[in-house]
This record gives structure tokens, C-alpha cells and sequence, in this order.
């Protein structure tokens, strides 16, 4: 069974939104004039029938003043009584006989029971419309004063009234017509100029998408189409500046791949072409090489993956004690520097969210300490009120670095030469971001640096929820 169709399945919603708005325009104003034209007639149609009504009535009430009845039967009353040529007149009595004068020979009106009650005195006046002879007449009767038991009937043609009403009528649809007409091309001429900053937009926009340039639409004026405009602005600054970031991203990367993998290269083919000609400690040694570069790449990748991620994958989220957190994070780190010292001072600290992206914030934050500090230092750690402080007793952070320390791939002058990628306090921040928390770098009082992060949470077991600004 075929479902009915509605005014949308016709083309509605394909029109364009000028067209909709003539449409629902001239729909609008047709009604409105349409009802003013409508009651304007039922108005003037009423008031005239009031009018011609009470007119009647007073010269029916003249007319039976100043009658005489004659020998035979008729009233004889003097025009100037009557003030119409279209009026005809008739006595009816209570028996219900109707006597006409001498000279009126068409047919008069039928009359009936309101007649006949006004001729027996049971009613003091009853008026109606009757038609004879193909006209319609107003027809009143009233009481004679000089002859009762009779009724004066007067009965006036509409003719008159029918023709100015008729005339009136199709004045008024002519007005509503030409108004529906008015208010059509008015409705076109709104939509048309009305919707010219949206189609100027549409037309920017369309060539954005065309081209690929991101450069900000001029925007003039104050009204909803220039918030738009302006709200569209920002999302380009937001999309140049995430494919700044994306160019900028791939072109580091091939710079930081290109010197693993060259060296990589480099010793796999002195491997090739050596071959046996080398030393069982030159082989060992270049192999070693080797394995450190592929563990180097591998670390680089990961990092890289990890950063370039638009969306993070779905992640499993809970409730995360950061001391424990912390314990794995020096134990695994404290096994690749065994020559440190540990000091770390953890209090209980309980925050909602990612446990391995947590964890792997906390190990580059110890990473970082360790790769910085000299072969029997210390590396203070301190877990107080949700704010993790690790100082190392290294070199420390020039002044002129600490505000790039957590960009991506940025490496101090004195880190050059030390092996590491640059990513590992860039993903730090990313992490930590993500959990609604802050970290920043600073002077230890040790003399080495300090790297602070902060995550907001509870000194107990907190709820299964990422806070707001994680979501």
C-alpha cells in the first residue's frame, strides 16, 4: 500500500530558500487580506441591510400613519409617504386576503404567517426577504392604526443594494488579488536581497572547498550573517592552523626518521659488504648498533603515532592511584639507570582516567630526569595533593628553552647530541591535557630541572567519570 503524499514529497524541499520564502510570504499576506476583504464585505453587507432595514421600517410606519382605505378595498397612500419608485404596497387582513392597487398587476411577494400575525395584532411588525418574479424583495408589515384587523405590507426590489454589494464584492477581490500580487513580489524582493549575504557566503565558501585556501572571509555588519561569517572564520584559523601543525609534524618527522635510518643503513651495509672480514667484537659492536638504531626508530614511531592521532582511540577509563602509578614508572626507569638514586615522597592521590597514558606521562617525566642527571645523582620525586614534582641535579633548563621544552621535536642545543627524539615531554603534555591538568618546567633547587604536572583528583577513590574538560 502506497503511503499519501504530502505537500513535502512534491518538491518542497528541494526549492530553493528565496522561493520558500515568496511562497510562505504571499501565503501569509493572501490569508491576511483575504480575511480583511472577507469580513470588510460581511461588514458593509450587514450595515446595509441595517440601513436599507430601518429605512423601510420608518416609511412603512409614515405610510400606515396617512392611508385611507377606499370603496374598494385598497390603500390609497401618496408617494412622498413611500420615497421610492421600486416600492409596491398591499393591505393584508387577518383572514389572510391580500388587496393590491388597481394599476399593480405582477405578481407581489407570497406572504405568509409573520404577515398574518401582524394583521390579527398578535405581532407589532415582521420583516423578511421573499422572492417574486425573479427579484428579491424586503418585505415589512405593519399594523394599520385606521383599519384593524389589517396589515400594511410594503415590499422594496434588493435590486439596488444587490448591484452595489456585487460591485463591492468584486472590488474587494480585486483589491485582495492585487494585493496577493504586491505582497508576492515584495515576499521575491526581501528573500532576493535579504539572502544576498548568504549566497555571497555560499559563493566563499564554494570556493574555499574549490581551492584549499584558508584565508579569512572579509566580514562587514553585526547581524547573523556576519556571526556566521565570523564563526566560519575561526573554524579556518582552526583548520590552517591544524595543517600548519600537520606540514609541520611530517617535516620533522622525516627529519628525525632520516637520521636513524641513514645510520641504520650505514651499518647494514658495512655489515653486507664486510662480511666475514670482520671481528667477532666489530660484528657484535656494528649489531649493537643496530638494535639500539631499530630501538631508537621503534620508539620514534610510537611517539609519533601516539601525537599524530586527530582522534585517540576509545579509551578505558578508571580509577587511577597515582602512587602506584608512580611506583612502576621508577621501577621500570630505575632499571635503565642504575647508577641514580631514587627519593620519592608519595602521597594518596586517586584521579579518573586513562591508566597507560598516565603512566607513560609519569615514565617520560622520570625518563627525562634520568637521561639529565649525572652517574650517581638523586632524582627527587614528589607526589603531594595531585602535583607530581621531579628535580634532577643535572645542567638544568636554559631560561631561553623552558617555554619550548613541550613542543613537539624541540631539542635544547645541549640535547643534540643525546640520543632521544624530542617527543617524549610533548606527549607528556598531550597526556596530561587530556585529563584536564597542567605541566609546566622550571629551576630545581638542586640546580638541575624541575617538571611539575598536576591532575586534578581526590585524596580518595574517586567515581568512574572523565572529568568535564576531558570529555
Amino acid at each position: 500500500m502506497t503511503a499519501p503524499r504530502t505537500w513535502i514529497d512534491f518538491g518542497w524541499n528541494r526549492r530553493s530558500l528565496a522561493s520558500r520564502v515568496t511562497v510562505l510570504t504571499t501565503l501569509a499576506v493572501g490569508l491576511v487580506v483575504g480575511l480583511i476583504a472577507i469580513g470588510g464585505y460581511i461588514t458593509v453587507r450587514a450595515q446595509v441591510q441595517s440601513t436599507f432595514d430601518s429605512s423601510l421600517s420608518q416609511r412603512a410606519q409614515t405610510a400606515a400613519q396617512t392611508f385611507h382605505v377606499n370603496p374598494l378595498g385598497y390603500a390609497e397612500i401618496p408617494q412622498w409617504a413611500l420615497g421610492a419608485g421600486d416600492v409596491r404596497i398591499a393591505l393584508y387582513d387577518n383572514q389572510g386576503q391580500v388587496s393590491l392597487p388597481p394599476s399593480d398587476t405582477t405578481p407581489f411577494p407570497k406572504l405568509g404567517p409573520s404577515e398574518l400575525a401582524v394583521a390579527q395584532g398578535s405581532s407589532r411588525q415582521s420583516m423578511r426577504t421573499v422572492a417574486a418574479g425573479g427579484k428579491n424583495y424586503r418585505v415589512v408589515a405593519v399594523p394599520l392604526q385606521r383599519g384593524a384587523g389589517s396589515a400594511l405590507v410594503i415590499a422594496q426590489s434588493l435590486s439596488s443594494e444587490e448591484h452595489v454589494l456585487t460591485k463591492l464584492g468584486l472590488l474587494m477581490f480585486g483589491l485582495g488579488l492585487a494585493g496577493v500580487i504586491a505582497a508576492g513580489l515584495a515576499g521575491w524582493g526581501v528573500a532576493t536581497g535579504g539572502l544576498r549575504p548568504v549566497r555571497r557566503l555560499t559563493s566563499d565558501v564554494e570556493r574555499i572547498a574549490r581551492t584549499e585556501d584558508l584565508t579569512p572571509i572579509p566580514v562587514s555588519g553585526d547581524d547573523e550573517i556576519a556571526r556566521l561569517a565570523r564563526s566560519f572564520n575561526d573554524m579556518l584559523v582552526a583548520l590552517a592552523a591544524s595543517r600548519d601543525r600537520q606540514k609541520q609534524l611530517v617535516a620533522d618527522a622525516g627529519h628525525e626518521l632520516r637520521t636513524p635510518l641513514t645510520s641504520m643503513r650505514t651499518n647494514v651495509d658495512l655489515l653486507t659488504q664486510a662480511g666475514l672480514s670482520l671481528s667477532e667484537e666489530q660484528r657484535e659492536e656494528l649489531l649493537g648498533d643496530v638494535r639500539a638504531q631499530m630501538e631508537e626508530l621503534t620508539t620514534l614511531i610510537g611517539d609519533l603515532v601516539e601525537l599524530a592521532r586527530d582522534e585517540p582511540l576509545p579509551p578505558v577509563v578508571g580509577t587511577v592511584e597515582l602512587p602506584e602509578v608512580l611506583e612502576h614508572g621508577v621501577t621500570r626507569v630505575r632499571r635503565r639507570a642504575p647508577s641514580l638514586n631514587w627519593s620519592v615522597d608519595a602521597h594518596p592521590w586517586w584521579v579518573v582516567g586513562e591508566a597507560p597514558g598516565i603512566e607513560r606521562a609519569i615514565t617520560n617525566l622520570l625518563d627525562n630526569a634520568a637521561k639529565w642527571s649525572p652517574e650517581g645523582g638523586t632524582v627527587h620525586v614528589t607526589l603531594k595533593q595531585g602535583v607530581l614534582t621531579v628535580d634532577d641535579e643535572g645542567p638544568g633548563i636554559p631560561e631561553d628553552d623552558l617555554p619550548h621544552v613541550f613542543d613537539r621535536f624541540y631539542r635544547a642545543t645541549e640535547s643534540r647530541s643525546m640520543p632521544g627524539s624530542g617527543l617524549g615531554l610533548a606527549i607528556v603534555r598531550q597526556v596530561v591535557e587530556r585529563h584536564a591538568g597542567t605541566v609546566e618546567a622550571g629551576r630545581s633547587p638542586y640546580g638541575g630541572a624541575r617538571l611539575v604536572m598536576r591532575l586534578p583528583g581526590a585524596p580518595a577513590p574517586m567515581p568512574r567519570t572523565l572529568p568535564a574538560e576531558a570529555r
